[in-house]
């Protein structure tokens, strides 16, 4: 008798109690050695390859892609009888409507499918699946499915992480932005990010609030300067973290951001990477407008934003003169920084930037 081996959702680590099925690297049928890549999981904002634990054919893919399940959930079974004839998992994502599989046969379906195909209005006995085993996809559903107006995709991986996480932030952040011009004349815009990372943390040493989070009723100073750093990417905004920026030189944190910044556009970020940030910045050079009002990256408490530096009209010394200005915006949860504190603040960042051109 062969026995089945259950691979579960395993605890990926940073307080994560579910994930997504990203992708399946395997299907039903196909022979799998130990430590062949299975499954990729996205977690709040990185996608983690597993390998499979363990040697056999693939008996049966319980989760299909673009599902979110808790920690411990079964995910796929090796092994075993090869038709099915193991139950669907307990642990399947609550969000599925409690109905039969069918084992075999047209119709067959998971319970979300199902879900998806009664909201369309789609008949399930009518249609070939086109999955493993002749099941029914999320796809196959859709095709079928009266077209609607406009072109319509699930909201899956990064961008429902990002939909997710700026809905809280907006539900839960008291927000105000400050705004204020910045003479960037003399600064090499090559190192405009690692030298906005560097006047951020020094400044936030002298205003301690901004460096925070809000914890219940506790306000909590953090005395690390870890900033996270605004990329986008193909999958959608992510937003990797450069540590301890109060103690790396401007060609340190340049080569830091460099490295992340490659990492995140290339997907190869390790999940710690992208957690733990104290502040946030974010600069979209040409593409950023006069100024931005950008959502706090919670649970921080602000985040600083540079817009379009380009040559503008000034007044030195009675005279009208040429020079590099952009604007600086800080965004902060009213719940925990003043907003003098919050201008003061910036005050401070742009001194530093000017002293730096």
């Amino acid at each position: 008798m062969i026995v089945a081996y259950e691979f579960k959702l395993p605890d990926l680590g940073e307080g994560l109690t579910e994930g997504e099925i990203a992708r399946w690297l395997v299907s039903e049928g196909q022979e799998i050695a130990e430590d062949d890549p299975l499954v990729e999981i996205q977690t709040d904002k990185t996608t983690v390859e597993i390998p499979s634990p363990a040697a056999g054919t693939v008996t049966r893919i319980l989760v299909d892609e673009g599902m979110v399940v808790p920690v411990g959930t079964v995910l796929v079974v090796i092994g075993g009888e090869p038709h099915g004839d193991q139950p669907r998992s307990e642990a399947a994502p609550q969000q599925e409507a409690a109905a039969p599989q069918k084992s075999a046969g047209k119709g067959r379906a998971t319970p979300l499918v199902r879900k998806i195909a009664q909201e369309l209005g789609v008949g399930l006995e009518s249609l070939a699946g086109s999955g493993p085993q002749g099941r029914i996809t999320e796809e196959d559903v859709r095709a079928a499915a009266p077209p609607g107006e406009g072109r319509r995709e699930p909201l899956r991986g990064v961008r429902r992480v990002i939909a997710e996480h700026m809905t809280r932030a907006h539900r839960e952040v008291a927000a105000v932005t400050w705004v204020e011009e910045c003479d960037f004349s003399g600064l090499d815009l090559k190192l405009l990010v690692p030298t906005v990372l560097k006047a951020c943390a020094e400044s936030l040493k002298e205003f301690p609030e901004l460096n925070a989070r809000l914890e219940g009723d506790e306000i909590v100073y953090l005395d690390r300067y870890d900033l996270g750093i605004a990329v986008q990417t193909e999958q959608g905004l992510l937003v990797p973290v450069v540590r301890e920026c109060d103690t790396r030189s401007i060609d340190e944190l340049r080569e830091e951001v460099d490295r992340l910044a490659d990492g995140a556009r290339t997907g190869s970020l390790k999940p710690d990477e992208l957690r733990g940030s104290t502040f946030t910045v974010t600069s979209a050079g040409k593409l950023a407008g006069l100024f931005q009002t950008p959502i706090v990256n919670h649970p921080e408490v602000a985040i600083l934003s540079v817009g379009r530096i380009a040559p503008r009209a000034v007044v030195r010394d009675g005279e009208i003169v040429s020079a590099q200005i952009g604007y600086v915006s800080v965004t902060f949860d009213h719940r925990v920084v003043d907003g003098a504190r919050a201008g003061e603040f910036g005050l401070a960042v742009i001194r530093r930037l000017e002293q730096n051109s």
